[in-house]
């Protein structure tokens, strides 16, 4: 236990020599902005669309995605900065221009991004909450905030391994939001339940090799047989 306490301590510690990871103190983005918001396309040097990976964990997927995509600017969101570690050294280590991660947390996500600064959200394999469905991250709580920062036609993108989530998100988080917000809505463009079976065919090659990116968490379930659902929806906003 005493071993595994100084290598979090350690990573910790690297974490702050990478520049391309962001530690804000509680205090700068409680009820106040942070002062990249509205000013990604300074921090990155460019005005490439920006795409979030929420509860990032270990980052594989901000890192794969933006070697596939090195026209797109890639943020991954954690509050775990042991696990941010393991992407933020990959990042480094193949010298990635277009890969930054925050450590903080997502409730704080409109302290980060302004109106209409972000076209795709991921959310990969996050805890389906079954005790707390309005901390689960497709929950009207967490869409009332991504509608704030997607832009016109953005995108919403859920990779999940739990059958809870994916039919909560499809069947009632999604169309109750629909209904409640007239002239804004998620318009479903991809929907299947079983990806790797058939659903990834419909796809092109650039993006089933995004979808073949493999999370930790997401070789795990599928070496315990549990079969990987995949959610996309564009956001129309008046």
């Amino acid at each position: 236990m005493a071993s595994m306490g100084k290598n979090k301590l350690k990573k910790f510690a690297q974490n702050k020599t990478f520049t391309h990871v962001i530690q804000p103190k509680n205090e700068e983005v409680l009820h106040r902005d942070y002062r990249l918001k509205g000013k990604w396309s300074e921090e990155f040097g460019n005005h490439n669309p920006i795409v979030l990976e929420l509860a990032c964990g270990k980052g594989e997927y901000s890192v794969g995605m933006a070697e596939i995509y090195p026209d797109k600017n890639f943020i991954g969101m954690d509050i775990k900065g042991a696990r941010i570690f393991s992407g933020a050294k990959e990042v480094a280590e193949k010298g990635l221009q277009n890969v930054r991660f925050i450590r903080t947390k997502i409730d704080f996500i409109e302290s980060f991004f302004a109106e209409n600064e972000v076209s795709e959200i991921w959310i990969l394999f996050a805890d389906p909450q079954m005790q707390k469905p309005r901390k689960r991250l497709t929950s009207s709580l967490f869409l009332n905030r991504y509608k704030t920062i997607l832009k016109p036609n953005g995108l919403l993108n859920l990779k999940s391994d739990s059958d809870e989530l994916y039919a909560f998100t499809r069947n009632e988080s999604i169309p109750q939001f629909n209904l409640e917000n007239e002239g804004s809505s998620f318009q479903k463009i991809s929907d299947t339940n079983t990806l790797y079976e058939s659903g990834i065919n419909a796809f092109d090659q650039t993006m089933q090799d995004v979808l073949n990116i493999r999370t930790f968490y997401e070789q795990m379930w599928i070496e315990q047989g549990k079969k990987i659902k995949f959610l996309s929806y564009r956001y129309n906003h008046s």
